[in-house]
């Protein structure tokens, strides 16, 4: 199998090229695509154009969300949204909140992929993985007052993040199956400054992409 994986940032991508070369059993395209739902967008498309991957996964961090969740969790997508979209009601009153007219509402996770994720969150004993709603914006989110407004819209989501739904809406038009995961590298809720994400980067982060190994050698 031919595996697209993109990540946006020079840190996530340092951590992941020892674990796509690890994989032998597949062909892992490993690609930095940049902060932000533009890049995240424009890295799926060229990734799709020249590689023709059979699934796509987004991997990184993301900003937690939740009572379970916790710094070093990681979060499964099993659907996708933007929280920062609003199409408005004056040409089609049925599009939602996060919703691009004409795109679905959510995007849902590629069951295969899911189902892999799944087995993965089942057997991992060292890392908590939680399977949940994925919100993207461009705006990282650094207080508490961004994160209240957020997720006032969206209660149930788990992470937010600037790139995945962007790369969830490539793959969706391009019909590639796709999933995100993200580890969780600090609460906004629970944190002022945006220390937990620089601690994370400083402290735990070589050991937190490990069930991104995990999710490619289940498939």
């Amino acid at each position: 199998m031919k595996i697209g994986v993109i990540v946006a940032m020079d840190k996530e991508f340092d951590q992941l090229k020892e674990v796509a070369k690890a994989i032998e059993k597949h062909e892992i395209i490993l690609s930095k695509c940049g902060m932000g739902k533009v890049n995240a967008a424009l890295g799926a498309q060229k990734m799709i154009n020249e590689h023709k991957p059979d699934v796509i996964i987004s991997s990184g961090c993301a900003g937690g969300n939740g009572d379970d969740v916790n710094v070093q969790d990681v979060i499964v997508s099993s659907e996708l949204t933007y929280h920062d979209v609003y199409c408005g009601a004056a040409i089609d009153d049925s599009t939602v909140y996060g919703q691009v007219q004409g795109m679905p509402a959510r995007y849902q996770a590629d069951p295969m992929l899911l189902a892999a994720a799944r087995r993965v969150a089942t057997a991992n004993k060292n890392v908590a993985v939680h399977e949940g709603l994925i919100v993207t914006g461009d705006w990282f989110v650094d207080t508490k007052e961004k994160m209240r407004s957020i997720i006032e819209k969206f209660p149930e989501a788990k992470a937010v993040d600037m790139e995945s739904c962007a790369i969830a809406q490539t793959c969706y038009i391009n019909k590639v199956p796709f999933i995100s995961f993200r580890v969780i590298s600090d609460i906004p809720l629970r944190d002022t400054n945006a220390s937990q994400y620089h601690d994370f980067w400083n402290t735990i982060a070589q050991h937190s992409f490990e069930v991104t190994r995990s999710l490619l050698n289940e498939l």
